[in-house]
């Protein structure tokens, strides 16, 4: 069947020679051949240089794979750190954990390549990322683990910080899979499709792998027609996938809710997608990514409708937002963000006032005293205390947590040296006995 459809491709629209010597001698052009009936600049060719520029007075080259990866941070980065506060998260004991999720995210990406990665990088090429060879699950992984080990140190809730790292990860997906765009790489099998893209670079490749691809599959490769452009397909995916989820997010019922969906909604693209790649990384002859993609869209299912359930039988669960210790944990951020709006929104007023002519000297007072020496101290002050209580706030929780786990175990202590014959003390009635009945005392562990 599949040697039937690669013919049936070939049939329908095979190039000329002429076209695709015209493809091999020009290595920096990309070309979508069966882009439109007439002459147009997608299927004469788009010149693509892999690197983005080179730093005046040395041979250092920034690429547009690192350039677009770095933009897709930047801009999931503005986009977490105004998603924060509202759900209840402290940014500034956050940024930690950005800063540790992003070096474990490229230990994790590259540690996930080498392990599966069966020719050409081992561990010995294990810095030489330049090289290329990083793989996205192991960098969720890297980042997942590092990240969320920093949360819970800072004492921040690490179900409501993933629910805002979900549409953050989409939006560096979407824009660094285009990195691979001018790299020319993670495209998939032939297509005839309009945005088919070729160039010398896909041909090379894939008579390099058109063999041993083949007895993994069984599919037949034909390196002188287009390919599917895989990184394009996951870009679009990722981006609806943010635009679903920003939209959801002020209606998650649970903590945790919105990074499971996005757990699901890329691992059920990347499925379909990985399918279709020419490069994937392989456990046997199983697509290694294919397989942990389907591993985690069953997951997030069946944890999002246990959750979901355990929400509508609890009528009193918070999300985390909505908790004392996010009231608690915010207040001193909170405090020093309306100190800093109101100063920006005072000069803006005297600026205006100054500008009209008006009277400004009550603004300017204002202004004085609340930002001058003494209103800095006493916002130093203010700061101080909200911190003080606080820190004073989770010790005593810590505190009768752990006083509740003492109690919890002394109730749940059998002895093996049977005290029920040693003991010779009356046991009162549960009607009688001190502390309530036992109905009650369960009432109250509850």
């Amino acid at each position: 069947m599949t040697h039937f459809w690669t013919s049936a491709l070939v049939m329908a629209k095979e190039l000329g020679s002429d076209v695709v010597q015209n493809i091999k001698n020009n290595p920096d052009k990309t070309y979508f051949p069966f882009f439109g009936d007439s002459e147009n600049i997608f299927n004469s060719g788009i010149t693509i240089d892999r690197v983005f520029f080179t730093i005046p007075g040395t041979d250092f080259k920034i690429y547009w794979y690192g350039f677009l990866i770095a933009l897709g941070i930047i801009l999931a980065l503005f986009y977490g750190y105004r998603k924060m506060p509202s759900s209840g998260l402290n940014p500034d004991k956050i940024t930690d954990a950005i800063i540790g999720g992003l070096i474990g995210a490229i230990f994790g990406a590259r540690l996930y390549y080498v392990i599966f990665n069966e020719v050409g990088v081992g561990f010995k090429d294990f810095f030489n990322t330049r090289s290329g060879g990083l793989a996205i699950y192991g960098g969720l992984i890297g980042a997942v683990l590092v990240g969320g080990t920093i949360v819970i140190l800072h004492k921040q809730n690490l179900w409501a910080t993933l629910d805002v790292a979900a549409p953050c990860f989409l939006i560096g997906q979407c824009i660094g899979r285009w990195g691979n765009f001018f790299n020319q790489e993670a495209f998939g099998t032939n297509t005839t499709l309009p945005w088919g893209m070729m160039s010398s670079k896909t041909i090379s490749y894939l008579a390099s792998v058109c063999d041993d691809y083949a007895l993994r599959t069984g599919e037949t490769i034909d390196y002188y027609l287009p390919v599917h452009p895989c990184f394009l397909y996951e870009s679009i995916w990722c981006l609806v996938g943010f635009i679903m989820l920003h939209f959801y997010f002020k209606n998650r019922r649970f903590d945790g809710e919105i990074f499971l969906m996005y757990i699901g909604w890329y691992g059920l693209g990347r499925f379909f997608i990985e399918g279709l790649r020419t490069d994937s990384l392989y456990l046997g002859n199983i697509r290694v990514s294919q397989l942990v993609a389907g591993t985690c869209v069953l997951a997030s299912l069946v944890l999002i409708i246990i959750f979901r359930g355990s929400v509508k039988r609890s009528s009193g669960r918070k999300l985390y937002y909505e908790t004392k210790d996010s009231e608690i944990g915010l207040a001193a951020y909170m405090c020093d963000v309306e100190y800093t709006n109101r100063k920006a929104e005072l000069r803006k007023k005297i600026a205006a006032a100054k500008a009209e002519e008006k009277d400004f000297s009550a603004l300017q007072k204002e202004y004085d005293n609340s930002y001058g020496a003494d209103g800095k101290k006493n916002h130093a002050e203010k700061l101080a205390k909200l911190k003080a209580e606080a820190k004073e706030y989770f010790s005593k929780k810590k505190a009768q947590e752990n006083k509740s786990d003492e109690m919890a175990g002394e109730e749940n202590y059998e002895s093996i040296l049977g005290d029920d014959e040693n003991n010779t003390e009356e046991v009162p009635d549960n009607d009688t006995a001190e502390g309530g009945t036992v109905e009650n005392d369960a009432k109250e562990d509850e």
